[in-house]
């Protein structure tokens, strides 16, 4: 019995350093590629705030303005008006606006949004999925996707309002 109980802990003890020592390989040794300009953007599906699936490929068709933010973002907080304004517009011309939310609870990204009165759609990244598949560091960042869902630019920190206005006008479909 004592002996059938150490082979027993020694196969798990070999499982969980394997288990420890392939994360370890994987996180230092492969490379995760960048999204870069010219990629196809990758396809995801979060849950906006009124409980209704986003996913990315449905807007192709549309360009697409991917901003990833969150509320204790100062950057964020700043541009968010320029951007709903600017979604006002350009919303008829064939761009839509996805803000991704980094995680943070659905209260406080809806007291934010409430705050704001912003009118564009806005999902919760919950597991930082999203996030990660874009690498994104440091917020603000916005991917710019053209209707064939190819990444146009990469914008980090703040745009002003012009910003906002130009970017939109390079994905109009």
């Amino acid at each position: 019995m004592k002996e059938k109980r150490f082979w027993l802990r020694t196969i798990i003890l070999a499982m969980m350093l394997v288990a420890i020592g392939y994360t370890i390989y994987s996180n230092v040794f492969v490379d995760k590629k960048a999204i870069q300009v010219g990629d196809s953007a990758p396809d995801f599906v979060l849950t906006d705030l009124n409980g209704n699936k986003v996913q990315l490929s449905d807007y192709r068709g549309k360009g697409v303005f991917l901003n990833f933010w969150g509320t204790w973002c100062k950057p964020c907080e700043k541009e968010m008006p320029y951007i709903n304004r600017q979604y006002d517009v350009y919303k008829n011309e064939g761009v839509e606006v996805i803000a991704v939310n980094v995680g943070e609870a659905k209260v406080t990204v809806q007291t934010f949004v409430d705050r704001f009165q912003l009118t564009f759609p806005i999902v919760i990244d919950q597991q930082d999925q999203v996030m990660n598949a874009y690498d994104i560091n440091p917020l603000p960042t916005t991917f710019l996707i053209d209707k064939d869902g190819k990444v146009v630019d990469i914008i980090t920190g703040t745009m002003t309002e012009e910003d906002v206005k130009k970017h939109m006008e390079r994905i109009k479909p």
